[in-house]
């Protein structure tokens, strides 16, 4: 008889390790604490919940890393790119999904597969004996990272993590925002106009700015330091850095003509991305925050276009624990001390729901691959999975590890040669030898 894979955590990683292996002929136990056991995030007890952004950011697989890595992901059968493209919504050049039914239909895949069994309630530590895949994410519970702790002899990382806010669409006023997408970005009038838009003059920035600076602000505990990843910080950690910070990342203008007022261009513009197919709920783009909620409403409402906003979620801040992967795991992802255990998602210092899901189908086939008897190495490093797998298990510096989205940089470099001398040319380059190597390692 076959030994059993047991998963832990049914978020995006854990979903697709469960897929993967299930798919592969191995019998799986998916574990799930939810809803027993619920987390500060979390609203359902559905798999692959979105408790952030309802982007899986770009989809261009030639020019982009992470669209790439969609590739990569979908050339191998898996779940989670699967039921992100059936349930996507207008998002420009983006993958963005409605996250409910993404979640739900990810769930009823799980549940009716014949070899995936779901187990609910907590998993609290580290089995001594079977295979094990720890995919618990950002909010593994005191007890299981504390059992993380002891087996690893060293405190894990942790860094905070923020979620931005969703606004009612019918709340916002269309007689100041309007509808584009960056660059008329998108292939239909739906992609093109999938963005809401609201424009600031230089006084209404400044004086938003000031009053986001002032705003009262989630504490932190007593011994705890705030390291933001660099691609989730608050709106007000980004405005820290400098008052016109907000204005050359989120809110920056570019791209961006307002049809109430063609000849004039907005200092800063403020973003709304829809979060649901029905387009009633919008997330405001990049404006994860650590505002209390009293004051994110008072503040928020001072962005023209919502004054009336009213919100289906406010933002908030939670602590996200991780690994320090070059040190701990090796080259299958198998804690290097105990090796009948493997961690997968973000809780190996990836970041991203798209790295996390990789993270999933990696571990969930090479745990598969050694139940039935035989060893899978990872992809190559030139393929956008293997970069980032060859990144978190030895190409960091374990001194400095934090968590990292996918990106050209962790790929071996291509050869100049050819006349690819062009970012463009040069990313297209990238893409095409990753395909190749993708696709022998999916024979193998």
């Amino acid at each position: 008889m076959t030994e059993k894979l047991h998963i832990v955590g049914g978020g995006m990683a854990g979903s697709e390790a469960a897929w993967q292996a299930a798919q592969m002929g191995v019998d799986v136990v998916l574990h799930e604490m939810r809803p027993q056991i619920g987390t500060f995030a979390h609203r359902t007890a559905s798999f692959a919940e979105m408790v952030c952004s309802n982007s899986f950011r770009s989809d261009d697989s030639e020019h982009n890393a992470v669209g790439l890595l969609h590739w990569e992901m979908q050339a191998a059968g898996g779940l989670i790119m699967e039921m992100a493209k059936a349930h996507r919504i207008p998002a420009g050049g983006a993958l963005a999904v409605d996250r409910d039914p993404f979640a739900e239909a990810v769930t009823a895949r799980l549940r009716a597969h014949p070899r995936i069994r779901v187990e609910e309630g907590e998993v609290v530590g580290l089995p001594d004996s079977g295979k094990w895949i720890f995919a618990t994410g950002p909010l593994t519970s005191p007890a299981l990272a504390e059992a993380i702790r002891g087996v690893t002899g060293a405190e894990s990382l942790a860094f905070f993590d923020a979620i931005a806010p969703i606004v009612y669409a019918d709340s916002i006023d269309m007689n100041i925002a309007w509808r584009q997408s960056r660059y008329d970005k998108g292939e239909t009038e739906d992609e093109r106009t999938a963005y809401v838009n609201c424009p600031m003059d230089k006084d209404q920035y400044m004086a938003f700015i000031e009053a986001m600076m002032a705003a009262d602000k989630a504490e932190f505990h007593e011994g705890e330091t705030a390291g933001y990843f660099d691609g989730c910080l608050p709106i007000e950690v980004m405005a820290e850095r400098g008052p016109e910070t907000p204005r050359f990342g989120p809110m920056k203008p570019i791209g961006l003509t307002n049809p109430h007022n063609p000849n004039v261009k907005p200092y800063a513009v403020v973003q709304l991305r829809r979060d649901n197919k029905l387009g009633t709920l919008y997330n405001i783009v990049g404006f994860q925050t650590k505002m209390k909620h009293g004051a994110q409403t008072e503040v928020f409402r001072m962005i023209p276009g919502l004054e009336n906003a009213s919100f289906a979620r406010l933002g908030g801040i939670h602590r996200n624990t991780f690994l320090n992967s070059p040190t701990f795991l090796d080259d299958r992802m198998r804690l290097r001390a105990r090796p009948n255990l493997r961690f997968a998602g973000q809780v190996t210092g990836v970041e991203g729901y798209v790295e996390s899901a990789a993270m999933g189908l990696l571990a969930g086939r090479m745990a598969a691959a050694e139940i039935l008897g035989r060893d899978l190495p990872p992809p190559s490093p030139d393929t956008a999975t293997g970069a980032l797998i060859t990144h978190i298990t030895g190409g960091a510096e374990a001194k400095t590890f934090q968590p990292m989205n996918v990106n050209f940089g962790l790929f071996p470099p291509i050869d100049a040669k050819g006349g690819r001398r062009g970012r463009k040319d040069r990313y297209k380059a990238y893409t095409d030898r990753a395909k190749d190597s993708f696709r022998a390692w999916l024979d193998m």
